[in-house]
């Protein structure tokens, strides 16, 4: 059974979002730190909510772990990964940790 991690970062009326550095700069720490424990690794841009309708989110991180320690280990090792999050937004990103069953 394989786990995933999403990182979601809503859009809020007073928050900003660098998708420059957030798909250079954090993303690569993502894949330093964390991404050795994830078969996969990605990133999405919001662009819309639905026809038209404004995105509800800047971007959703997706990770997919084969095991549930993996998952563990992953984030474990993210400290500096979430020490980086001031650098590129000031929303409040929400986690939801799941079960892949699709």
């Amino acid at each position: 059974m394989a786990f995933s991690l999403q990182v979601l970062y809503p859009v809020r009326p007073d928050t900003t979002f660098d998708y420059g550095y957030y798909a250079e700069k954090h993303m690569a720490l993502v894949a330093e730190h964390m991404g050795p424990h994830a078969s996969q690794v990605q990133a999405t841009k919001g662009m819309a909510g639905g026809p038209d309708a404004p995105p509800e989110f800047y971007a959703v991180a997706t990770m997919v772990f084969e095991t549930k320690g993996q998952l563990e280990a992953a984030l474990a090792a993210a400290g500096p990964v979430t020490a980086d999050i001031p650098n590129y937004t000031n929303t409040r990103p929400q986690l939801l940790i799941g079960e892949v069953i699709g």
